[in-house]
């Protein structure tokens, strides 16, 4: 997981340095957006997680043979339908573009540059929607590490086959190796790169599939009832992961009217991502189990228990993670991004977005410890309605702050956290109503600790960057600066904690410990 993220981001890293902000990383964003939106939603969220569920039953109550039948069977139904899916999407590209990046008309050559990749990039749909569904037949099989290397394996591909291509396609980019000079010819051959990066996901789990024992054939009956079983597994995690999407997708409409916005938005939203992993998905991927166990005995005591140590935990780890990020905002994104033609102005304009995302962090955090906590309750039904509630609450806020108030690109950002703080403050509010998770008084005095330990080790952090950087003009200093600013910031958080008397300082530093290169994972 660390490893994929990583690696995106050095992707993403590439990508900017190679076109800068602008019109050709907008372009490319934009065409990318839908396919990967659709592999989030439907590859990689509900139909990965359903199909997953659907073999393991198969093969634990009717055997081996079975199992590969219904393999058969839904592997083909999905080339069917993505197949199907990107033959009407490439058909339809402009009106695809048109309604997710009406702006993109204000710019000469962007609207119809947009059209042109969205068609060469939606079969990604169909290769990674294979990919995942392979995946899950392995880890149903417990083969867990070459499913989980596989991303890993697309951004690597992505990398090196899309700068190969790039070069390839746009001979201007020769001329001078150190410094090339991208035109819109080298996004076509970033574009094929990133499409092989999805087939080499496919195929890097195709031998380990094998020696499983699986053979595939063509198997397409869509009167099947196995196709019906799954569709319904399916449909409740779609429209609550449908919520999230819409929303990116309203976000990126607004932006689609800035040149660069949408680069902005995705540079800095790449970084947020980082803390949400490490912590939320962390703290949820532990929590869920626990608490399922106690709803099976009944014990809602102990649920509300470890709902509330889950979520005081996300709570004291990302709000110095948002303190941190929106502190040193300027050269996080100067170090990573300012490179190649991503120029001191988009490093503003991104860093300025990164302040705007970190005030909604911890909420984000909080929400993925939340969620897990109304299945296990047997309620799917709460975080689906408020996560359909936010959908309406942006809208309001993006055309508030981007029609009204003017506020550009850093207003979709604070709308996003806005709409992240609203729905967690919901679904805390109907999870007490069922269980105990601490009253209000608690939870204010909690908060309000941790906030002050937050805000001072944002200062502090700030205060040695700001210190090292008006002292020293060089790339390894400024490097070497910005990670004892961060070492500070955390000793300090650690210590006001300790002073502050939050008691959740010890379990924190094991967590981030164990998280650490060679940290001890007992």
């Amino acid at each position: 997981m660390v490893a994929s993220r990583l690696f995106g981001l050095v992707r993403e890293m590439v990508f900017a340095a190679m076109f800068g902000a602008g019109k050709l990383l907008d372009v490319y964003l934009a065409a990318f957006r839908i396919p990967n939106l659709l592999r989030d939603l439907f590859a990689e969220g509900a139909l990965s997680i359903a199909f997953t569920t659907m073999f393991t039953r198969t093969w634990d109550s009717e055997g081996e043979e079975p199992a590969w039948e219904l393999a058969n069977l839904i592997l083909s139904a999905m080339i069917f339908f993505m197949g199907a899916l990107c033959v009407v999407a490439v058909a339809c590209a402009p009106l695809l573009v048109q309604v997710t990046n009406f702006g993109f008309h204000h710019v000469p050559g962007k609207f119809e540059l947009a059209v042109r990749l969205t068609r060469i990039l939606f079969p990604f749909i169909l290769f990674v929607s294979l990919a995942a569904a392979i995946m899950g037949m392995l880890n149903a099989r417990f083969v867990f590490g070459v499913p989980a290397s596989a991303s890993t394996v697309f951004n690597i591909v992505s990398i090196i086959a899309g700068v190969g291509f790039a070069y390839a396609f746009d001979a201007g980019a020769r001329g001078d190796w150190r410094h090339p000079v991208f035109t819109q010819n080298a996004l076509y051959g970033v574009s094929l790169g990133v499409l092989l990066g999805g087939l080499a996901q496919l195929a890097v789990q195709l031998p380990s599939l094998y020696r499983l024992g699986f053979r595939y054939r063509w198997t397409l009956n869509l009167a099947d009832p196995r196709l019906a079983q799954l569709w319904s597994l399916m449909w409740p995690s779609v429209i609550a992961g449908a919520a999230v999407q819409v929303n990116v997708l309203v976000n990126g409409m607004f932006a689609s009217e800035i040149n660069g916005g949408q680069s902005w938005l995705a540079c800095a939203f790449r970084l947020m991502q980082f803390p949400i992993g490490l912590f939320g998905v962390s703290l949820a991927t532990a929590t869920l189990p626990a608490v399922t166990r106690a709803a099976t005995r009944g014990d809602m005591a102990g649920f509300g228990a470890t709902a509330r140590d889950s979520l005081r935990l996300a709570w004291f780890l990302a709000l110095p993670a948002a303190a941190g990020l929106a502190a040193l905002s300027h050269p996080i994104i100067a170090l990573i991004y300012q490179h190649g033609r991503f120029s001191v102005h988009d490093t503003d304009q991104t860093a300025l977005a990164l302040q705007a995302y970190a005030v909604g962090l911890a909420g984000y955090a909080a929400i993925k410890v939340l969620v897990p906590c109304f299945y296990a309750l047997g309620q799917p039904r709460t975080p689906l309605r408020i996560s359909l509630i936010g959908i309406g609450v942006n809208l309001v806020l993006n055309l508030i702050g981007f029609e009204v108030l003017h506020l550009g690109h850093a207003g979709l950002a604070l709308t996003t956290s806005c709409v992240a703080l609203i729905n967690f403050a919901q679904l805390s509010y109907a999870l007490g109503r069922h269980v105990d998770i601490g009253d209000r008084a608690q939870w204010i005095s909690y908060l309000a600790r941790c906030s002050a330990a937050a805000a001072l080790c944002g200062v502090v952090a700030w205060g040695v960057d700001h210190w090292i950087e008006a002292r020293f003009h060089h790339f390894i200093i400024d490097m070497l600066g910005l990670g004892l600013a961060v070492v500070a910031g955390v000793l300090t958080y650690f210590a006001a904690a300790r002073v502050l008397r939050l008691s959740e300082s010890a379990q924190a530093w094991h967590m981030i410990r164990r998280r650490l290169p060679g940290g001890s994972r007992a």
